[in-house]
């Protein structure tokens, strides 16, 4: 992706934005996307009494998920763009770094609550109930829609990853195209692109998830997957980011 974003300044405008929208497509497939949106995707709830039904529904609610990430990660690349074109914000790389070694954490975070099948915020809501005497009392009960469940905390991850991944984007794109129009386009542009790619990329991993919904065991032995997949992924980030580049570092 390096390579061709160093010579977008050569490209007509409407290759620009081809390349940009198949580059974002690509950009959703990186491991460490897959694996934040996978563990989200995992707690979903695919049980339905038609098998035609679930799978239906599992797919598209698998790929809603995958949506709200990809709006968050364009969010974030949208707002780093006229941070650094409209208002000349200088970030320094360091701060970049940092992001990604947080998006590290988070993945490890995300695969540690996945594995133990914990949620660190519950929301419970309450509606009232009248029983045969008149009486009225407030029962709390938690939504079970996986839409309903995950769709914010997918749109919160996208937007870290996406003020991760904005450094070397917001710098290439930079020293290639010198109109802010058409920067900010190609940002806009490839961040569409992420999110088509995301929705697709979440479609597909939920569809083991959606077969398995009636058999407990494959269906918890595939969230254990999830969750060290992303154990794994967010580990290297860690050690990649915060300690080979500390202890190799000139």
């Amino acid at each position: 992706m390096e390579e061709v974003l160093t010579q977008l300044g050569e490209f007509s405008p409407l290759l620009v934005a081809g390349l940009g929208l198949s580059i974002g497509l690509q950009h959703a497939f990186e491991p460490d996307h897959v694996a934040a949106v996978g563990t989200q995707v995992s707690k979903g709830r695919f049980l339905h009494k038609s098998t035609r039904h679930m799978m239906t529904s599992g797919a598209i609610q698998s790929s809603i998920l995958g949506a709200f990430w990809g709006a968050g990660h364009t969010t974030t690349l949208v707002l780093v763009g006229l941070l650094v074109y409209a208002f000349a914000v200088q970030i320094q790389q360091q701060v970049f770094s940092g992001l990604e070694l947080i998006v590290g954490v988070m993945l490890v975070f995300l695969a540690v609550t996945t594995i133990l099948n914990k949620k660190i915020i519950s929301p419970s809501h309450r509606h009232p109930h009248e029983h045969e005497d008149g009486t009225i009392h407030y029962d709390e009960h938690e939504h079970f829609d996986v839409n309903h469940k995950h769709g914010h905390k997918s749109y919160l991850i996208g937007c870290i990853h996406g003020l991760a991944g904005s450094g070397s984007l917001v710098v290439l794109t930079a020293a290639t195209l010198s109109n802010v129009t058409m920067v900010l386009s190609f940002i806009l542009i490839f961040g569409i692109g992420s999110i088509l790619g995301m929705t697709l990329v979440s479609g597909l991993i939920g569809l083991p998830f959606v077969f398995s919904a009636k058999a407990v065991k494959i269906s918890r032995m595939l969230r254990y997957a999830a969750g060290a997949f992303s154990l794994v992924i967010g580990a290297n980030i860690i050690y990649s980011i915060g300690i080979a580049e500390n202890l190799f570092a000139p």
